[in-house]
């Protein structure tokens, strides 16, 4: 057993929930945002306002032709996969193996790609790192060894976790639309809360493939999170605060939660409220593409997401019944009350609450420095 542990720890195979269900996913959902969201973000940009080199198709595989923005949709599984050994850090030859296992796993795993990726590429990446350096031909083992073992752990979980996925996320989306109510309120908070905890909430809602009014809501509960705190906050981190929290992220108050858990009440009382409005009052739908109904007003990632759905929604929409339509007035309301006006004001005012009757003390808010 001692020449186990020490072997692991020589290797830097750490097994722990941090490290594989933190800083692993954590750094999925960037290598999802990095090809796949930007990807979409790219394509929207090009064709609502016509931009010529990004519409333009450079290159035709298999009889299908990739813009810009389409190649980088189309590596997002390799995206992934890097983004995951990189943060298991991996040396260079399995962080480069990873790529063809990416984007083996994220084929076969088809709705459940995401998730499916998460789990092969962490075994990958650990049998990969036993592997490195053991042999004189170190650049011909490692490599092999390393997409082997991912490409056969693709063969044999991604498509049952495809397969989960395309049942598990139609169920959330469908019982969303018969009870948008308790629904609206259930996915709101949940989903804005793992925005704020240390977890991908936008990898969450990729796996789960969150769009219409699902992904609405989950929308609402990230902004309640993230614009609430920035506003809650002001009076101790005032306008470094109000960004880094409004267009960043909320989990940077982790750390103040811990020490008062109350602080976290506000947000979570706010989308409770948001996430109902926006599911049976503004019947706002996230339609762009899932990841987007996990970042809120992270680079206003959900907004556009919401925008990008209403004009040109993505192909897992497109696939639950979403089609595309032109935005009233009415819309445009939902979209900036739900996203900016009402998390603001609603999180203010509990918070004036909270700090009344002590919950809230001065200071609680302050974000480490």
């Amino acid at each position: 057993m001692e020449q186990i542990k020490h072997f692991l720890q020589r290797k830097n195979i750490v097994i722990s929930a941090k490290r594989y269900g933190i800083d692993a996913l954590g750094a999925m959902a960037q290598g999802l945002f990095c090809s796949l969201l930007i990807g979409t973000i790219l394509n929207t940009i090009g064709t609502q306002f016509h931009v010529g080199f990004l519409t333009a198709q450079l290159i035709t595989i298999n009889g299908v032709g990739y813009t810009i923005g389409g190649l980088a949709s189309f590596m997002s599984g390799s995206a992934m996969a890097v983004a995951i050994g990189y943060a298991l850090q991996a040396p260079s030859l399995v962080l480069f193996s990873l790529t063809t296992v990416g984007y083996a796993c994220n084929a076969l795993g088809g709705a459940g790609g995401p998730l499916a990726v998460l789990f092969v590429a962490i075994i990958a990446a650990e049998v990969g790192k036993a592997v490195s350096k053991e042999t004189k031909v170190d650049i011909l083992v490692t490599p092999i060894v390393t997409i082997l073992i991912g490409v056969g752990a693709a063969w044999v979980i991604a498509p049952p976790i495809g397969g989960a996925a395309r049942a598990f996320g139609p169920l959330i989306m469908r019982t969303t639309e018969l009870q948008p109510f308790f629904m609206g309120v259930l996915v709101s908070v949940l989903v804005g809360i793992a925005l704020t905890l240390p977890i991908s909430s936008a990898a969450i809602c990729s796996v789960l493939g969150l769009t219409g009014l699902a992904g609405g809501a989950a929308v609402a509960g990230c902004c309640a999170n993230m614009v609430g705190f920035a506003v809650l906050s002001f009076r101790e981190n005032r306008w470094g605060g109000l960004v880094s929290q409004g267009i960043g992220t909320s989990m940077l108050q982790m750390p103040n939660i811990v020490k008062n858990p109350r602080i976290w009440l506000p947000a979570i009382l706010t989308s409770a409220v948001t996430g109902p409005l926006a599911t049976c009052f503004f019947k706002l739908e996230m339609n762009g593409d899932p990841i987007n109904s996990g970042m809120g007003t992270c680079g206003l990632c959900g907004q556009l997401g919401i925008w990008t759905g209403w004009v040109n929604p993505s192909d897992v929409a497109l696939a639950n019944g979403a089609a595309a339509i032109v935005p009233t007035a009415f819309d445009w309301a939902g979209l900036i009350l739900i996203s900016f006006v009402l998390p603001a004001v609603l999180t203010w005012a509990f918070g004036l609450f909270f700090r009344k009757i002590g919950w809230i003390k001065e200071g609680d808010l302050t974000l480490p420095q």
